[in-house]
């Protein structure tokens, strides 16, 4: 286990680890307990790791190669942020069939790996990086199936704190293992700047 990002209240205070009341066989080991009003809690010990891990593979690529999507409104503002923190490519909102699949398209991508938000809401994305042959990274919550999905980071998928919390920690980690910023350095932004304004 590595140490935590953040403090452990702070992961807490952002409910990363809150799932949803329906667990798939995938989703069953990075499962912590069942809460009495049947919620299913992730471990946030495994989350931080898988974010960890995550960064470090992505910060193999040239940020040119990566491109992070979410359909889902909760998780365009935080997509947005990280491309603008990290130079990768966003597709906040909408994703359009053949954006990755077909060259005659005009704002066709051939990103190297691919980043979503929501398995099931970014299943288009994903069914297109299969085709190509691309890895894909997901932020997964408890009732996500991970069959396309290469590396898992298991959080709350659904929550505004959560997804902008876990945009932020991939952006710190990710330009810290570039050596863009120092081991102990932070960014200039707090996790907040990266949640959608209500």
């Amino acid at each position: 286990m590595s140490e935590l990002l953040i403090p452990l209240d702070k992961y807490l205070a952002a409910g990363l680890h809150i799932g949803t009341q329906q667990k798939t066989k995938d989703m069953e080991r990075y499962i912590y307990r069942v809460r009495t009003d049947g919620l299913y809690v992730l471990d946030v010990r495994g989350t931080n790791d898988r974010i960890i891990s995550a960064a470090k593979f992505l910060a193999k690529y040239e940020p040119s190669d990566i491109l992070v999507v979410s359909t889902r409104q909760y998780g365009q503002a935080p997509v947005r942020k990280f491309a603008e923190v990290t130079g990768v490519t966003a597709i906040p909102g909408r994703f359009i069939p053949g954006t990755l699949t077909n060259p005659q398209y005009a704002k066709f991508l051939e990103p190297k790996v691919l980043v979503v938000t929501d398995p099931r809401s970014d299943n288009q994305a994903i069914i297109e990086a299969k085709q190509v042959g691309i890895p894909v990274v997901a932020l997964c919550d408890t009732e996500n199936l991970l069959g396309n999905v290469d590396i898992v980071i298991p959080v709350n998928n659904k929550g505004r704190k959560a997804i902008a919390l876990v945009y932020w920690l991939l952006a710190l980690q990710m330009l810290r293992s570039k050596g863009t910023l120092a081991e102990d350095e932070e960014l200039d932004l707090p996790p907040t700047e990266f949640e959608l304004k209500i």
